[in-house]
């Protein structure tokens, strides 16, 4: 078995929001980036996606980020309420066509992981392919997770933090489905705190 044909991790569907959230504070005028090179998208790859650590080659980098926001603009739309783009779902369909295929699963490390079909020769720019390869678990599970629920009735728990400088994208798991923060401990109290002053300074007139 080659390099390339080594089963892919079977990841649940908001592990692609991981991958999105690799650039956060996003409403701010610099929000903060973690990715600085193709170095460090191979290596969060090896780490959260189950790709070899392989040499980067060119284009990969940029092409790999390209993704990124493509999917943060998909799952922001859907956090709003809103559809998708034609042109951005088009290009979602483009890398899942540049991405190898699932196509049977396997037992590995006390669970199961994917084996693969590699994508063809039609599956565009050596780079773009080469990033859609590399990130194949996250594109799989960006596209389980929009089709979760379609044709049940059944509304996506897809939200952003409503600090308007976070915009932390994150699956709403509470049980009335009215989870507003990332991290109550964090934006929720600063949103509480904010709060706190303004109606101390109303009262003071």
């Amino acid at each position: 078995m080659t390099v390339r044909d080594a089963p892919r991790p079977a990841l649940p569907p908001d592990a692609c929001l991981d991958f999105i959230n690799t650039r956060y504070w996003r409403g701010k005028a610099e929000p903060t980036e973690t990715l600085h090179g193709a170095a460090d998208l191979v290596a969060w790859a090896a780490r959260h996606a189950g790709a070899p650590t392989t040499t980067p080659g060119p284009g990969l980098f940029s092409a790999g980020i390209a993704l990124r926001e493509l999917l943060h603009r998909i799952m922001s739309a859907r956090a709003a309420g809103e559809s998708v783009t034609e042109a951005d779902l088009a290009a979602l369909d483009a890398a899942l066509e540049a991405a190898p295929a699932r196509r049977s699963l396997v037992a590995a490390n006390d669970g199961y992981a994917w084996r693969t079909r590699p994508a063809g020769p039609e599956a565009g720019e050596p780079h773009a392919s080469g990033a859609a390869t590399l990130l194949a678990p996250i594109l799989w599970a960006a596209a389980d997770l929009l089709a979760q629920g379609a044709g049940s009735g059944e509304r996506l728990r897809l939200r952003a933090c409503a600090n308007p400088e976070c915009r932390w994208l994150f699956i709403d798991a509470s049980r009335n489905g009215s989870r507003r923060w990332c991290d109550m401990a964090a934006c929720g109290n600063r949103a509480k705190a904010h709060r706190h002053y303004l109606r101390a300074k109303a009262a003071k007139g």
